[in-house]
């Protein structure tokens, strides 16, 4: 890089594109791809340190100081990042004007150590003017964002480290804790758990036909009966979330409206007693904040919580969107005029009213941007214009965007609500019909857009929208068609992605820029599946959160999770110290005990209880290491070991009623079913349904003196006579049904077929090695000697000739002309020229190139993986070389001292914590250089750490 230029560092390799062009030559922009560090591994840090440290790479004991690393797949783009800075004049840190966003450029300040002036450098949209303007328009780092972020982080590290081995040793090892992610699934189970309680209710009304003349030429309505005698007819809304009325209502049975109803058609007409018309006016929404986006991208786009904010930080990167994460409903000034001349252009002059429209938004944090979602720049872009330079799902969103904007600026919707009341005597009882129809009379904002909405409870509620002919008190109108509906209450419906992330944002949990990550969480940990858009709790979810509830009772409490977040606020707003919060959310107050005195005195904690649900009196529901299944209890025998009953996979915890639970019990086992004898040696072929699915069994024929085990099913051969040593039966061979298969449709030949596998293909001519074809744990394959090639269906592994087999091993491994089973490809690296594709490996999803392949870190998944962060990764990977032997050590990062002293201030001193000395490559030395250097160092820190102490004891 020439002398004399500045170097900017942005986080995204996409972003770093699109800036450069903006800035010119004078200027190098180059990427961070994200954070650079994060809190060590306990194998990462030193014995010196591994008693202040090695718990949770934070010393609790003083400051809570926090150990940092380097990530090691970002060692050579921090070596890159220093080379560039040794010819610039001046570091503009560009990263996102968020927490995050401020934190990374605070570690990469602390990591490269700049000798030239630093300006932290912000905007909310990647146009040339707004680059521009932000490269005369820098700050300073603000460092009270930085505090909040890393309490974040402190505070979520100690919370996962302290509550998750909890999870482990008592549900289910593998499982997470966290204090958003348990309130989030804490909510979901909530949800279930009213489900299971709802009783459902009946209820009848009355529809009906009114007209105003004769059938043919008279124009007709549809009425519902409301009122008998002047008693209200029972509506969903008037019963509660129970299934119980919330007041007096009159409840019609079945007989009663069906009597009413032939009544209402023999009277045969009925009279106007009441027209009202009701003028209303209905505003446009704000424009969206990150919640409102991904709610509404759930809604109408059916994308995840996850999905929209991947497009949406694609739209970002690419210049044609502002900041997506943001708690801000306010537009600039050059974004509503923006918005009010496109509305003009597009629907005329009325279509915006006098003045801008000014919105304001309800949350005091810090954090985020201070602009909501919009299109960029001083003029929108329609929907049109960019389709072509957009993907499919890129341009649905921002489609969504650019009308909500649009319409938040355009005039109010002005409508005119009509109800006619008809009256009629009907069995000797006055009845009451209602018809409601409402008219537009301007559609304002509606001509742009209009908010989705979440599930309906009983639709059949909602006001009636239809053309109603003019009438007036005193008509007389016919009345024909009187039809009794019956209708039950439901209760609340599940969570969707959209309306959980409405739910937590209305508690106050988490932050919008977190809620897509903390969904997916809930997801991947098991805590709850998605039917279509529902999420539906599994049992491991209710295990999990009646262990919270009864141990960490105020971890898992909604007030105490948002007011974790206010607090993290006040923190970013510089009004809290993050030493002493962190101390008295770990060590306890007056006012709360803490997580610590928390986790020492657990006491006993039962987990056999803990994983049952109690159904019926004689079945509980166990959550067990396979999976939930049913123990049922025979009342006659109590001393008799309980029968096993599985319960199927799809099965919802609600619909797991004492009624599901007996059809369960009740029903024979399933797939235990006899197919025949195997010709070749006369054993009995069954096929099963097993926990790991369904499989076919060949066992030896039941003799007269044989007995059959009536819990598995197994036969139990009778001791031989003579027989000295019982010896252990040889264990019958089984194979796995394919995926194609039933229990219930599988006959013997195919039976047969499968117990007979792996199949013999043939003999590869030039190695003379037999090729096999088989079903494995990852699908069908063949396999000559120690080389496996994938199939493409199961059919083939019967279907697959020699031919065939050499064919596909004709093939590269990795080539073009094999069947890609990869999740994502991309194109051809640019250093090996090979394409790029992410698979699923072992060890979690990797992104390879057929020569180097890496690990895709956690808390990132393969739609986070974009081709540039892809080719960062491998070039990374090449450039650590082979893995360092077991037991080296890597070097620490130094972290930062401005931050301890701040706290000093702020906080009441403590003990300062030990420095560490950041580690420097030397030459290859003896062992008594190496020796002596290990020496001197310990003497250097001693005198560093006494130094350190006498200071802080001054300050105090």
């Amino acid at each position: 890089m020439a002398q004399g230029k500045k170097l900017v560092i942005v986080e995204s390799p996409t972003k770093m594109r699109s800036i450069q062009g903006y800035l010119g030559d004078d200027y190098e922009v180059l990427s961070s791809v994200g954070h650079i560090r994060d809190l060590a591994d306990k194998k990462d840090i030193p014995a010196a340190d591994k008693k202040a440290y090695g718990k949770y790479s934070i010393d609790v004991e003083n400051g809570f100081d926090p150990y940092y690393v380097v990530s090691d797949r970002k060692t050579k783009t921090v070596a890159e990042l220093k080379r560039a800075l040794k010819t610039a004049d001046e570091l503009l840190l560009a990263t996102d004007e968020d927490r995050e966003g401020e934190a990374i450029a605070w570690h990469l300040l602390e990591t490269l150590k700049p000798k030239v002036p630093v300006k932290r450098m912000v905007f909310h949209e990647i146009t040339k003017d707004a680059i521009q303007a932000a490269v005369g328009r820098t700050r300073d780092l603000d460092l009270a964002l930085v505090d909040a972020q890393e309490t974040r982080r402190i505070l979520d590290r100690l919370y996962g480290w302290d509550v998750s081995p909890v999870l482990w040793y008592k549900v289910k090892s593998g499982l997470s804790a966290g204090r958003v992610q348990s309130a989030a699934t804490r909510m979901i189970v909530d949800r279930e758990r009213e489900r299971m309680a709802f009783t459902s209710a009946e209820y009848w009304d009355i529809e009906a036909s009114a007209s105003t003349g004769s059938a043919t030429q008279g124009q007709s309505f549809g009425v519902r009966l409301v009122r008998i005698d002047g008693g209200q007819l029972a509506r969903g809304t008037d019963f509660d979330d129970t299934g119980k009325l919330k007041k007096a209502v009159v409840v019609l049975t079945e007989a009663e409206a069906a009597a009413l109803a032939a009544a209402v058609n023999d009277a045969g007409t009925v009279t106007v007693s009441r027209v009202e018309a009701k003028p209303g006016t209905r505003s446009p929404y704000a424009p969206f904040t990150t919640s409102t986006m991904q709610q509404e991208a759930g809604r109408k786009l059916s994308m995840s919580a996850k999905q929209a904010m991947s497009v949406a930080q694609r739209l970002y990167e690419k210049g044609y969107i502002t900041y997506m994460r943001t708690d801000s409903v306010a537009l600039s000034t050059q974004a509503i005029q923006a918005a009010r001349s496109q509305a003009v252009a597009l629907y005329g002059d009325a279509a915006v009213p006098l003045k801008p429209r000014v919105y304001k938004s309800k949350s005091k944090n810090a954090q985020e941007a201070h602009e909501a979602i919009r299109p960029s720049g001083e003029n929108f872009r329609t929907p049109a214009s960019v389709a072509s330079q957009l993907d499919r799902e890129e341009q649905r969103l921002y489609d969504l965007i650019w009308k909500r904007t649009v319409a938040s600026q355009m005039s109010d919707a002005k409508y005119e609500t009509t109800t006619v009341t008809l009256e009629a005597v009907a069995d000797s009882k006055k009845v009451e019909f209602t018809a409601s129809g409402t008219v537009y009379t301007f559609k304002g904002f509606l001509e742009a857009y209009e908010e989705g909405r979440d599930e309906k409870r009983n639709a059949q509620d909602s006001a009636e929208n239809q053309s109603l002919p003019a009438v007036a008190v005193g008509d007389r109108l016919a009345v024909s068609d009187a039809e009794a509906k019956g209708h039950r209450t439901t209760p609340k419906p599940r969570y969707t992605e959209a309306s959980l992330v409405k739910a937590l944002e209305e508690h106050g949990i988490g932050r919008p820029s977190t809620f897509a990550s903390i969904i997916g969480t809930v997801i991947d940990r098991g805590y709850a599946t998605k039917r279509g858009q529902a999420l539906v709790p599994t049992w491991l979810a209710f295990s999990v959160v009646r262990l919270l509830e009864q141990h960490f009772a105020d971890l898992i409490d909604y007030d105490f999770t948002a007011a974790l977040e206010d607090d993290l606020d006040a923190i970013a707003r510089g009004e809290q110290n993050r030493s002493a919060w962190l101390h008295s959310f770990y060590y306890g107050s007056e006012a709360h005990v803490g997580l610590r005195q928390v986790v020492d005195n657990l006491g006993e904690i039962d987990a056999r209880a803990l994983n049952s649900t109690r159904i019926t009196d004689t079945a509980t529901l166990r959550f067990g290491k396979y999976g939930p299944y049913l123990e049922v209890t025979d009342p006659a025998h109590p001393d008799a070991k309980p029968r096993i009953v599985n319960v199927p996979d799809d099965l919802a915890p609600d619909e797991l009623t004492a009624a599901r639970a007996q059809e369960l019990i009740d029903a024979p086992v399933a797939g235990d079913r006899v197919l025949g004898e195997n010709p070749e040696n006369g054993k009995v072929i069954v096929v099963k349904d097993g926990r790991f699915g369904p499989y076919v069994q060949e066992n030896d024929p039941v003799s007269d003196e044989d007995a059959v085990d009536e819990a598995t099913g197994e036969v139990v051969a009778a001791p031989k006579k003579g027989a000295k040593k019982k010896e252990a039966a040889p264990k019958p061979r089984t194979a796995s049904l394919f995926r194609s298969m039933s229990v219930d449709t599988i006959d013997l030949d195919t039976a047969l077929r499968l117990l007979s596998l792996p199949r013999v293909v043939g003999a590869d001519p030039e190695s003379g090695v037999e090729i096999t074809a088989q079903n494995g744990r990852f699908g069908p394959y063949l396999k000559k000697g120690t080389d496996s090639r994938s199939l493409e269906n199961e059919a083939q592994i019967f279907d697959v000739t020699l031919e065939q087999a050499l064919e596909i091993y004709a093939r590269p491994k990795y080539g073009a002309g094999r069947v890609s089973s990869a999740l994502k490809e991309f194109e051809a690296d640019p250093v090996s020229g090979k394409p790029i594709r992410i698979r699923d490996g072992r060890f979690g999803a990797y992104v390879t190139d057929g020569e180097t392949n890496v690990t895709i870190p956690r808390g990132q998944t393969p739609d986070d993986i974009t081709f540039e962060v892809a080719v960062q990764m491998l070039a990374d990977k090449r450039a650590k070389g082979p893995a360092p032997k077991r037991g080296a050590k890597k070097a620490p990062a130094k972290r930062r001292t401005e931050r301890a002293e701040r706290d000093e201030v702020k906080a009441p001193a403590k003990k300062a914590p030990a420095k560490k000395a950041p580690a420097k490559k030397t030459a290859t030395k003896t062992d008594a250089e190496k020796a002596a250097a290990r020496s001197a160092a310990a003497k250097k820190a001693a005198a560093t750490r006494a130094a350190n102490a006498a200071k802080a004891k001054s300050g105090s």
